[in-house]
C-alpha cells in the first residue's frame, strides 16, 4: 500500500477546524445528524475527488466537531492524469482537493489505488461488455473501492469512518437496523449506487449531503471560499474522461471480438455487427440497414447472444419485460422472502411496482406490475419500500413480452 500524506495546514485533525468558523451558526440542526452516530475519539477519513459534493461533505464533517481527514484515491495511471483523463483521477482533481483541505485546515491524503481499481472495477467493466452485458461500473467502485477497500486502507491511519459526497442518507431504527435511503434532492440521488453497502459498510460510513439539496450544496461551497463552488459535476466515466467509451473498448477488447450477423426474431440475416461489445439493448442507431423493418418500422437491439455472437433486433414493443431474473443479491438489512415495492433499473429511472421474490442461491425473481422497456442482463435493479433501498441485484436472464 503507498500512503502519501499531504499535511494541508501542517497540524493534527482538529474537531473544530476553520470550517467551524466560517459555517453559518445559524444551519438547521439536522446538517450534523450524519455524524450522530459517530463515537468520540472517531476519525472520519472523507474520500474527495476535487468536486463541489466532497469538498463540501468534508466541511460538513470538520464543522460538526468529527476529526477529519480528506483522502483522494488515486485510481488510474500516471499517463491519464498527465492527460486530464480520468475525471476525480486528473491532476487538477488531486490539487482541487488539496487546496481545499488548506482553506478546511485539515491533513490531504493521496491514496495509490489504481491497481485495486483497474483489477476489480475496470477488467470487469470490460469483460462484461464482452460477454454481451450491461454493467455499471460505478457501482461496482462503490462496492469494492470506496467504501469496502478505503475503509481498510485508512484504517492504517486510525481512521474509524469514511464520508462521501453521495446524495443518500443512514438512518437508524430503534432496533439497531441501519438503512439505507434516498437523498432529500431526489433529482441527485445516489442511492441507487450505493445498494450493495450491508450492515458493516453503513456503521463506518458517514453522508453528509443527504439532506442537502445540490444549490445549497454550492452556496456553503461558496460561503466557504472553496475554489470548486462553481466547478462542474463530472458526467463521465473515471477511467474514460471526455472520450467515448467504445474507443477504450476497441483498444482493450482488440482480439477478443469479432463481427457477426445482425439478425431479426425470426433469425433471418439482416445485417452485420462489429463485435457485441459495441451494442447495447435498446440502441437504435449505429445498427447500419438493419435498423428499419421491410415495413419502416424502427428496429432496435433486443438482445445479445455472445454463444452465437448475434445481435438480434426487433421492434419496440420487443423490449417489454414483464419478469427477470436478478443474481448476487444484496439486501441492506434482513428481508422476508417476498418484497413488495418500487423496482429501478437505471440510476435515474422512473421506479416501478415489483414483487420481488427471493430464490435458492443468491438469485430472486421479479415480477412488473406493467411491462418495462430496455431492461437487459448486467444492469442492477434495485428494490425500494417508499425511499428505503430493500433489495438489489444484478439482472442476468429477462422474460420480453414481445418475443414469442
Amino acid at each position: 500500500m503507498v500512503m502519501t500524506a499531504v499535511a494541508a495546514s501542517g497540524v493534527a485533525p482538529s474537531p473544530y477546524a476553520r470550517a467551524a468558523q466560517v459555517l453559518p451558526r445559524t444551519e438547521p440542526a439536522d446538517l450534523a445528524g450524519f455524524a450522530r452516530r459517530v463515537p468520540t475519539g472517531s476519525l472520519v477519513a472523507v474520500a474527495m475527488s476535487g468536486g463541489v459534493d466532497s469538498s463540501v461533505a468534508a466541511a460538513l464533517c470538520a464543522a460538526a466537531g468529527v476529526a477529519t481527514i480528506g483522502v483522494t484515491m488515486r485510481l488510474w495511471g500516471s499517463d491519464e492524469m498527465e492527460r486530464g483523463e480520468g475525471g476525480c483521477c486528473s491532476l487538477d482533481a488531486v490539487e482541487d482537493a488539496r487546496r481545499v483541505c488548506a482553506r478546511l485546515g485539515i491533513p490531504h491524503y493521496v491514496l495509490n489505488m489504481r491497481d485495486h481499481f483497474e483489477r476489480t472495477v475496470v477488467r470487469d467493466f470490460l469483460e462484461e461488455y464482452g460477454a454481451g452485458r450491461t454493467p455499471n461500473p460505478c457501482i461496482r467502485c462503490n462496492e469494492t473501492v470506496k467504501f469496502k477497500e478505503l475503509l481498510r486502507r485508512v484504517a492504517a491511519i486510525s481512521a474509524t469512518h469514511v464520508a462521501t459526497g453521495h446524495y443518500a442518507r443512514i438512518t437508524e431504527g430503534s432496533d439497531g437496523i441501519l438503512s439505507l435511503r434516498r437523498g432529500a434532492d431526489h433529482r441527485k440521488d445516489q442511492s441507487y449506487t450505493l445498494y450493495r453497502c450491508d450492515q458493516g459498510i453503513l456503521a463506518h460510513t458517514l453522508l453528509p449531503l443527504g439532506e442537502l439539496q445540490k444549490p445549497r450544496v454550492r452556496q456553503l461551497a461558496g460561503d466557504l471560499g472553496l475554489g470548486v463552488a462553481r466547478k462542474p459535476d463530472s458526467q463521465d466515466l473515471c477511467f474514460v474522461g471526455g472520450g467515448d467509451h467504445r474507443v477504450m473498448l476497441e483498444r482493450e477488447l482488440a482480439g477478443q471480438f469479432a463481427s457477426g450477423p445482425i439478425v431479426d426474431l425470426s433469425g433471418a440475416a439482416v445485417g452485420t455487427h462489429r463485435g457485441l461489445p459495441f451494442y447495447t439493448v435498446g440502441q437504435r442507431h449505429g445498427l447500419g440497414g438493419a435498423v428499419a423493418s421491410a415495413n419502416a418500422e424502427p428496429r432496435y437491439v433486443v438482445e445479445l447472444d455472445a454463444a452465437r455472437n448475434l445481435v438480434v433486433v426487433g421492434p419496440r414493443r420487443a423490449l417489454e419485460v414483464r419478469s427477470c431474473q436478478v443474481g448476487r443479491c444484496s439486501y441492506p438489512a434482513p428481508a422476508p422472502p417476498r418484497l413488495a415495492g418500487l423496482a429501478q433499473a437505471r440510476a435515474h429511472a422512473q421506479p416501478e411496482e415489483a414483487v420481488w421474490t427471493s430464490m435458492p442461491g443468491d438469485r430472486a425473481r421479479v415480477d412488473f406490475e406493467r411491462p418495462q422497456i430496455g431492461i437487459a442482463p448486467g444492469q442492477s435493479l434495485v428494490l425500494y419500500d417508499d425511499d428505503r433501498v430493500v433489495a438489489g441485484g444484478e439482472v442476468v436472464a429477462v422474460v420480453r413480452e414481445g418475443i414469442a
